[in-house]
């Protein structure tokens, strides 16, 4: 059997290396690369092609679900499998429809996340503890969408993933920046960043820019200030 080729990403450099040393102690493991952000990590993937990446949902710069994405987009051969500090329902959700392969807890036992990594070289999807084929996970994500309210789904308007400049947007507004001094850092108009805020929180089903602030730090889509070394 071929050696599975591995990129491991996460900002976290005991985390990473903890994840790293695990897979080298496995005969059909290869690490060919590591990162710590977003930006590194996709052009690490776009180079060297690997069966499997582990991604951390929460990077800085371009997060873990905007990096599957990007896989995506680009029609790169690498599987993604998505881990999380903060494990629940919305994030699995989030993950399987922007096209990962597998999402798991950072809290997940080594064994268990080796397994994962077989499962996606070998094209299964793995959520938790469990393990799909194609079908199973299109009738696991439907289901899911069935049982949870917005913004995962309403009657003829599925979720969209925000936009990179969305993305840009919500981060300011984590920030506790105002339309008028968003404006003015990503060099766009006073309405144009009201358009971006109202598809924002029609995107995201929140009533106000706090809840919307709230969402994106709880699941980590954006860091305050002074958060990306913890």
């Amino acid at each position: 059997m071929d050696e599975i080729t591995v990129v491991v990403v996460d900002d976290h450099p005991l985390f990473r290396q903890g994840v790293v040393e695990t897979l080298a102690m496995e005969k059909d493991f290869e690490v060919v690369g590591e990162a710590s952000n977003g930006e590194d990590a996709m052009a690490i993937l776009r180079a060297l092609r690997p069966n499997v990446a582990i991604v951390d949902i929460n990077l800085p710069g371009i997060n873990g679900q905007q990096v599957t994405r990007n896989v995506v987009a680009d029609k790169l051969p690498t599987k993604i499998l998505l881990l999380t500090g903060y494990d629940d329902i919305e994030q699995a959700i989030h993950a399987i429809r922007a096209g990962a392969t597998g999402y798991c807890s950072k809290g997940v036992q080594p064994s268990h996340l080796m397994n994962a990594v077989r499962q996606a070289a070998q094209g299964k999807f793995v959520v938790g503890e469990n393990v799909y084929d194609a079908r199973g996970i299109r009738r696991w994500l439907q289901e899911r969408m069935e049982e949870t309210p917005r913004p995962y789904s309403s009657p003829g308007e599925p979720f969209h993933p925000l936009s990179s400049r969305e993305m840009e947007v919500l981060a300011s507004v984590t920030q506790g920046l105002s339309n008028k001094e968003i404006a003015t850092l990503l060099g766009i108009s006073h309405q144009t960043v009201k358009n971006h805020v109202t598809s924002i929180l029609r995107k995201l089903g929140v009533e106000d820019r706090t809840q919307a602030a709230v969402y994106a730090l709880r699941h980590g889509w954006v860091r305050l200030h002074g958060q990306e070394h913890q």
